[in-house]
């Protein structure tokens, strides 16, 4: 028996919050998203990517529609700097299919099917608790409203997180990520990079860190972007709170990259460019009625995972599969607990068994062929499921 005519509230409208209006839009209920921001978010975001299944699931469901871009490749490509030179040699090919999406168009798939008149911009939650009458209560500056649900899709710093688990904050890895997009014209000087990447993703290793390189769609139909990652640690020099310059990431791929890929880095045709801290943490129990959290407010896991808007639209689907089979709220907040809070736990732990092995304690990749990338695989991923790790293509 379906839970019917509740009341939902989002706290985000990012992709977690659309995803779950779109969920609860689906379930029956009475729904309205609180965007703090008062101005669209499509610009926000660099690439990210999916399991090609979960782009079909969200596409039957009726979460994104077929026209939604992507750049769908079905191959990940390990590469290393040859020894004594400048020159790229290959590792191994992986299968790996993924579909490539850019952050600012599936920002706005998502919230083109959220009902205009229940998505509310510049409207920051002050805090959530619970009312008198049990229910949850949303506090903002236009007053107070009850919901028989609260959702939390308020990203890391979730005020909705504090409501179900107080003091839980993300820990640090000690390492870095810088991200870039740049157009595609930036590797007219090197065309078989360009070659490589219409067919594949990169994983390029280095001492001390790795960098990934993919191409996603761009913002005029048919056209791409390259979007880059590179993890490695801060300067030996800087103190802990010391500002790392996006310059320093120019240094690391100088000393550690084939001279290709260096270029590309070194290119200022960025169209975006950020740097942030790797961090990530999970809550005890990802709902506990009335509240519920979804995406970046109930776990974080290092990006090496390529899960945080994956792990978004699965809670989504999630949400609306237990409002279906549920008898009641607290039931259907219970199973969606036992469930989500299971993956985000599996996915934080797979994150730092990735990151030391990727970052922490690389291995001599110079050295490695097919058999040893595979073997380091299924050593890192110790029985884990990832679509982002495949059989190795044996020659």
């Amino acid at each position: 028996m379906a839970v019917t005519g509740v009341r939902i509230g989002v706290v985000g409208g990012s992709i977690a919050g659309c995803a779950m209006a779109i969920a609860a839009q689906r379930a029956g209920a009475d729904v309205t998203v609180h965007e703090r921001g008062d101005g669209a978010l499509q610009d926000r975001g660099f690439g990210i990517v999916m399991p090609p299944s979960l782009h079909r699931e969200l596409v039957t469901g009726g979460y994104l529609g077929a026209d939604m871009p992507t750049a769908p490749v079905d191959t990940r490509v390990w590469l290393t700097r040859a020894p004594g030179g400048r020159s790229a040699r290959e590792l191994a090919r992986q299968r790996s299919p993924v579909a490539s999406c850019n952050w600012g168009l599936l920002w706005r798939a998502l919230r083109a099917r959220v009902r205009e008149e229940v998505y509310h911009r510049g409207m920051p939650v002050e805090s959530v608790g619970r009312a008198p009458s049990g229910r949850a209560l949303i506090r903002t500056g236009y007053g107070e409203r009850e919901y028989d649900i609260v959702v939390g899709a308020d990203g890391h710093r979730s005020v909705t997180r504090e409501a179900v688990a107080p003091g839980v904050r993300p820990v640090s890895s000690g390492y870095l990520a810088w991200r870039g997009t740049i157009a595609t014209s930036a590797l007219r000087d090197h065309p078989k990079t360009l070659e490589l990447l219409r067919t594949a993703w990169v994983t390029l290793g280095f001492s001390g860190g790795h960098a990934v390189f993919y191409l996603i769609p761009g913002p005029v139909p048919g056209s791409r972007l390259l979007a880059y990652v590179v993890y490695g640690f801060p300067p030996r020099t800087a103190g802990p709170r010391d500002p790392v310059p996006l310059a320093y990431v120019r240094d690391l791929a100088d000393e550690h990259f084939p001279a290709e890929w260096a270029d590309v880095v070194a290119r200022g045709e960025h169209t975006a460019r950020a740097l942030h801290p790797v961090a990530d943490f999970v809550t005890p129990r990802a709902a506990e009625p009335p509240f519920l959290l979804a995406g970046d407010a109930a776990s974080v896991t290092r990006p090496h995972t390529a899960s945080g808007a994956v792990k978004a639209l699965r809670d989504a689907l999630c949400l609306e599969r237990t409002l279906g089979a549920g008898s009641s709220v607290a039931e259907a907040l219970h199973r969606y607990a036992d469930e989500r809070t299971a993956e985000g736990a599996r996915l934080v732990e797979l994150g730092r068994r990735l990151g030391h092995g990727l970052v922490e304690r690389t291995p001599d990749w110079a050295v490695m062929g097919p058999a040893d990338v595979e073997e380091w695989s299924r050593a890192a991923l110790n029985g884990a499921d990832s679509y982002l790790y495949g059989g190795v293509h044996r020659h």
